[in-house]
């Protein structure tokens, strides 16, 4: 197993539309491992072939227990639910953007010995699922955002929301008591 070199936004190489893979072989083994490690020591949730220079239709993620699934040939065959969340990438370092997900998503692959199998994921697993899928046909998630923020500033805006939304729960249980506290001297 080697770490590969993560192919960053502007090689065009991510604009392109992989090819199926047709052949199980150790090439395409070597290439799933290398995956792996590469996914693992830059600590991301999923990885596509093109991200590594390779347009085959090959990707890597960790599902929600964090157990590495690799998907060969993916489709997506359902989806369901809608959540807007930060999203980033690895080919795009630093910089995340609000992205409309679906919160389920199952999909029909094959696994490195070409058997095939159906997948689901939820959260951000099912989020996973069609951002790496997307890659391989030539899309970054960038192209469904308005705005790409860097990590820090989405650290920041995430600590303000959740300041807000605190805030708004310490009034709404002001309101609350003040309320019951008026109907007790009503009672009287």
């Amino acid at each position: 197993m080697a770490e590969r070199t993560i192919v960053t936004r502007g090689n065009p190489i991510l604009n392109k539309v992989c090819r199926p893979v047709t052949e199980f072989n150790d090439k395409l083994h070597i290439l799933l491992d290398d995956m792996r490690q590469t996914l693992t020591k830059n600590d991301g949730y999923g990885l596509a072939a093109p991200q590594v220079g390779i347009l085959r239709r090959v990707v890597v993620l960790l599902d929600e227990e964090e157990q590495m699934v690799e998907l060969v040939n993916p489709e997506i065959t359902a989806t369901s639910g809608s959540d807007v969340d930060y999203e980033g990438c690895l080919s795009v370092p630093n910089m995340y953007g609000l992205v409309e997900r679906p919160t389920e998503a199952s999909v029909r692959a094959q696994d490195r010995n070409g058997e095939y199998f159906e997948f689901t994921g939820h959260g951000t697993t099912a989020r996973c699922i069609c951002h790496e899928l997307e890659h391989l046909d030539g899309h970054l998630f960038v192209e469904h955002t308005d705005r790409l923020i860097t990590g820090e500033e989405m650290d920041r805006e995430r600590q303000e929301k959740e300041e807000a939304e605190a805030q708004a729960r310490k009034q709404q249980r002001a309101r609350e008591q003040l309320h019951s506290k008026k109907k007790g001297k009503r009672r009287k």
